[in-house]
């Protein structure tokens, strides 16, 4: 779960997942908060839920690095579990939605939640300027990498350890497009997803829908990106070249560098706060 100054809204989160699993999930679990520098006490609210559900741990980081970032390094740990997956700390996901998915991981090597598909149950829709933003991207994810997925961007996923483990070097994108390089990757590692309709509650107050304008641009930038990597013998001649554009343009925007492509995440200055 990662979180970015979320500390008014995460702890009833945290805890309706955590007495939930331990109701009506018979095996082990582990529910992580990925911290994104933040600036007010969201620790402090973990920390305090982790005294009563020892399942809650958290892993912080003192400077920012995107949201996308925190997955990256939450998704490290799946050499520890069967399966692993993620949701915002909002709540707009369930407990008993994400679990609906954990129990599908029998049928694809990933599960994701779709608001976008017949069936799904949206019991407080996004705004207008947030359907058109959400659809258009939709179509540029179609267009660059042919993903056939009607809903990329659904934050509530869950695979099998495998295949997180084999495509882990691949995770470079750091901001909101995350889920679209994590999405590719699979598919190029040739594993199966499972796009199934979601219960789902959009939050007032969603960080998104504040800065959905400079977060769109991003995200679109980091698409076009993905797609030159997956273009070796053209990113090769391109790289250079657009390096020093690329680092303006994500400066610029307030967005996360993403990560080198031929070199792996470093999480060496990772904190594990709250011992399993």
């Amino acid at each position: 779960m990662p979180a970015y100054n979320e500390e008014e809204r995460i702890a009833p989160v945290l805890e309706e997942f955590a007495e939930y699993f331990q109701k009506h999930y018979t095996g082990k679990f582990q529910l992580t908060v990925v911290l994104n520098g933040c600036r007010d006490n969201t620790i402090g609210v973990v920390r305090r839920v982790g005294e009563k559900y020892p399942a809650v741990t958290a892993l912080e980081f003192a400077e920012p690095i995107g949201k996308g970032g925190a997955l990256i390094e939450g998704l490290k740990l799946a050499p520890l579990a069967d399966l692993i997956g993620y949701v915002d700390a909002d709540g707009a996901t369930g407990p008993k939605a994400f679990l609906e998915l954990v129990q599908l991981c029998d049928k694809a090597d990933c599960v994701i939640g779709s608001r976008w598909l017949p069936g799904a149950v949206l019991h407080h829709s996004q705004t207008w300027l947030r359907r058109f933003a959400s659809r258009c991207f939709h179509l540029v994810v179609q267009f660059f990498l042919r993903l056939n997925i009607k809903d990329t961007q659904c934050p509530a996923k869950v695979m099998r350890r495998a295949a997180v483990e084999k495509i882990h070097g691949s995770l470079l994108i750091a901001d909101l497009a995350f889920d679209v390089n994590l999405l590719y990757a699979l598919k190029r590692g040739g594993f199966t997803i499972l796009e199934v309709p979601i219960e789902w509650t959009d939050k007032i107050g969603s960080k998104v829908t504040q800065t959905l304008v400079r977060s769109s641009l991003v995200m679109f930038l980091s698409v076009v990106r993905l797609r030159l990597i997956y273009w070796p013998r053209i990113y090769a001649l391109v790289r250079k070249p657009l390096r020093p554009l690329a680092t303006w343009a994500y400066k610029k925007l307030r967005a996360p560098q993403p990560l080198p492509a031929s070199a792996p995440h470093d999480s060496g200055n990772a904190r594990p706060l709250i011992p399993k």
